[in-house]
């Protein structure tokens, strides 16, 4: 009997699953069948409003340009805004749930595995708590994420933090209440917590930045540096991955 109960829970847990990932075929069905999936539909979406919570009364849902692609693997939830061309791709964690806003400029890309969550940016009395948010051109938000800008796989963005155009964050690297200006590299497992980036610099692999007096010393991007056009490069790789995926 437990075999057979067991064996039985096969089809519907097989269903569940092949239902997030879009690979159930349709076919004739009864209004009550219609019914059911649009149940199951609302429980699995990976883009979906954020939660009513102490801080956040009413949800908020996702703002997505036509032009970007959400992998259905990734998940984008609550107050957060993809520009156009954006390749959100599979395992990513985009989270406006507890810090909000979240933004994320044109044709920038967000890597397999990557994550973007922020600290509590309203209190349970409707206040802002003002050290949890960043300012980028007069407006505030808990995570702003510039145009061109690639994020590599499992690299993270925690809130309150910015990251300006056309800069690499490298696979694995971290960025906690800091802001990382335009033109930069963040090389594979570097970190920078607490500081603010100089515009065309770059972190060495594995370093970690947590004094302004360290980032100030941080190396100028110059013409000999290895890694001065892999940006350009992943970035028209990405906007060509979204049309594709779109098409």
């Amino acid at each position: 009997m437990r075999f057979n109960r067991v064996f039985m829970a096969l089809p519907l847990s097989l269903a569940l699953v092949l239902a997030g990932s879009g690979c159930v075929s349709q076919g004739e069905r009864t209004e009550e069948d219609n019914s059911a999936d649009a149940v199951l539909e609302s429980k699995v979406s990976n883009i979906q409003a954020s939660p009513v919570t102490p801080w956040n009364p009413e949800p908020s849902k996702p703002l997505i340009d036509p032009s970007a692609y959400i992998h259905p693997q990734a998940s984008v939830i609550g107050n957060v805004t993809i520009g156009a061309k954006v390749m959100v791709s599979p395992m990513a964690s985009v989270r406006g749930d507890e810090g909000i806003p979240i933004f994320v400029g044109d044709e920038s890309n967000i890597q397999d595995g990557v994550v973007l969550h922020a600290l509590e940016t309203v209190d349970e009395k409707g206040k802002q708590i003002e050290e949890n948010l960043v300012e980028v051109n007069g407006k505030e938000y808990a995570v702003y994420i510039g145009e061109r800008v690639s994020l590599a796989h499992q690299s993270q963005i925690h809130g309150p933090a910015s990251v300006g155009n056309d800069t690499f964050i490298g696979m694995q690297a971290f960025v906690f209440k800091s802001r990382v200006g335009n033109n930069c590299v963040l090389e594979p497992r570097s970190a920078v917590i607490g500081v603010t980036i100089p515009d065309g610099r770059y972190v060495p692999a594995g370093t970690v930045v947590s004094s302004q007096a360290e980032a100030e010393k941080l190396p100028e991007i110059k013409d000999d540096y290895a890694y001065k056009h892999t940006n350009e490069a992943v970035v028209y790789v990405n906007i060509n991955l979204a049309k594709g995926y779109n098409a």
